[in-house]
């Protein structure tokens, strides 16, 4: 079926390549992964020598200059290898954006030819252990003292918290507003707490991360002193978007799997996908994701026109995810006993799809935003 988006003969040159990467460099080593909780640093240089980190930077600052569809290449290529470990996409189109967006002129010469290279990886610190969605309860606090801040706080569910040298980290002032400002490693009284456990994601290192008195010079301020949460909320649409581009080519993989195991599995003297109900499930699944794809190719392409949209990234990651939760859950049925063994690429894959309605915005904020939206 014809895609809504539009890629060009260069962009699927472009896909050739990050196909490649990802099933030679990424899924060979993703249980290997698994077992240490992340993935090796040398893993993320040589995506930057690929040219998949951070592809519309522009070229003063190390990237490639390239338009958004790049990003959504390495995004769908990455989900396609069932990668659950290398959070290429947070780094590339959550993160970087707040550099490119918001930071000045000095801060980007400074920290993004790392991005772009795989010399430094980025974490973002917003959640705290008692503050989640309402960002606006966050403590981690930054008291000015004339030419520098001190940053007292914790943070927890950090993606890339173990690995990353650069953390944008969301702080209040005595006076209640928010900054956001640049955590280095190696700045004294930044440390790293445990690599989480998790049910899924297990290649994928998420961590508390502790702030006792870190002295944070001003330059390391992202914008506007004050304008932390403003910033945050402009930049959240998109970061939906790219997990329902990802959710999307998820459950893609997932009916491929499927398929073919159903095509292949034996019962009662027959391939089980001839029966009837699995057969119809089969057809409304496949239905399904056609029609919430090109939703989502309708929203990415408006988002690449400059349009503003909060609702419909709401709704694009609200469905997306819970039509991969859904899908997965229910593609794992067909294997039966084995969909439950860990050696069957639908029992990891099921894992990992339950987080996907969670962060980011739950589905329940999803539909909060969308509520509003018809003035609810």
């Amino acid at each position: 079926m014809e895609r809504v988006l539009q890629f060009t003969e260069e962009h699927e040159a472009f896909r050739d390549m990050a196909r490649k990467f990802f099933e030679t460099e990424v899924a060979p080593y993703h249980h290997e992964w698994e077992k240490v909780g992340m993935v090796p640093k040398e893993l993320w240089k040589k995506a930057g020598a690929s040219g998949l980190l951070c592809p519309d930077v522009p070229e003063e600052y190390g990237g490639s200059g390239a338009d958004f569809l790049y990003n959504v290449v390495v995004i769908e290529e990455s989900s396609r290898s069932g990668n659950s470990g290398f959070f290429v996409s947070l780094h590339n189109d959550v993160i970087a954006p707040y550099i490119s967006a918001y930071a000045n002129e000095e801060q980007k010469k400074r920290w993004l030819p790392g991005c772009c290279s795989g010399d430094s990886i980025l974490a973002v610190a917003m959640t705290e252990p008692g503050a989640g969605s309402d960002l606006k309860s966050l403590r981690t606090s930054a008291v000015d003292k004339g030419d520098h801040y001190v940053v007292n706080g914790q943070k927890t569910f950090i993606s890339n918290g173990q690995l990353a040298n650069l953390v944008i980290t969301a702080v209040k002032h005595e006076n209640g507003t928010i900054s956001l400002v640049m955590i280095e490693e190696g700045m004294k009284g930044f440390e790293r707490g445990r690599n989480l456990e998790k049910i899924g994601l297990k290649a994928q290192d998420t961590s508390e991360l502790y702030f006792n008195d870190v002295v944070v010079p001003k330059e390391n301020v992202i914008g506007k002193d004050g304008q932390g949460f403003r910033y945050l909320m402009m930049k959240l649409a998109q970061e939906r978007l790219v997990l329902a581009i990802a959710a999307v080519e998820a459950t893609a993989l997932v009916q491929r799997m499927t398929l073919k195991y159903i095509k292949e599995r034996m019962a009662f003297g027959k391939k089980i996908g001839s029966f009837q109900h699995i057969k119809f499930q089969m057809a409304e699944m496949a239905t399904e994701l056609e029609m919430c794809r090109t939703f989502v190719d309708k929203v990415v392409s408006e988002h690449i026109a400059g349009k503003k949209l909060t609702v419909e990234a709401s709704m694009a990651k609200y469905y997306s995810t819970e039509m991969q939760k859904r899908h997965t859950d229910l593609c794992l049925q067909f294997f039966g006993g084995y969909g439950y063994m860990m050696e069957y690429p639908i029992a990891r894959a099921y894992l990992d799809a339950r987080i996907q309605t969670i962060y980011a915005g739950t589905t329940e904020i999803m539909k909060e935003i969308i509520g509003g939206s018809l003035g609810l």
